[in-house]
């Protein structure tokens, strides 16, 4: 009798959640100084597991090298805020920062790091970066 497959929990519509959601514009203005480094601490992160529908907590530094273009603060707080309620993996939340980071500002380089609150007992520290030298590592 052939063994009966095992149903998963999480599904393919799970791990893509949020991915392609609609968020605030990330705007940015003329950088007038090469060669330095910005960094950014959003200390009040929240999101939602797209599974349990739990609430993910955590803090996002955000690491740059602006090239032509900074990121504009106030935008980049509505920005952050607007994963409040959206259904996304902390995975997925990292990558899309660098992802749209990218996009809005061509950097140098940008380091994405989420240090997520415990839950059940874990913890998780998830980091994506993006060069224009190498792209994505």
């Amino acid at each position: 009798m052939p063994a009966k497959k095992k149903e998963r929990l999480y599904t393919e519509e799970h791990a893509r959640a949020g991915v392609d959601a609609q968020l605030p514009e990330i705007e940015c203005w003329e950088n007038q100084y090469p060669g330095y480094t910005i960094e950014i601490t959003y200390p009040e992160f929240t999101s939602v597991c797209p599974r349990t529908g739990l609430p993910d907590q955590g803090t996002i530094l955000i690491e740059y090298v602006p090239d032509k273009l900074c990121l504009e603060l106030k935008s980049l707080k509505m920005y952050m805020l607007a994963y409040r309620n959206l259904g996304i993996f902390q995975e997925n939340v990292v990558n899309r920062f660098v992802q749209d980071i990218v996009a809005a500002c061509q950097p140098v380089s940008v380091k994405v790091t989420g240090e997520f609150r415990p839950r059940g007992g874990v913890h998780t520290k998830i980091t994506a970066s993006w060069s224009k030298r190498r792209g994505r590592r």
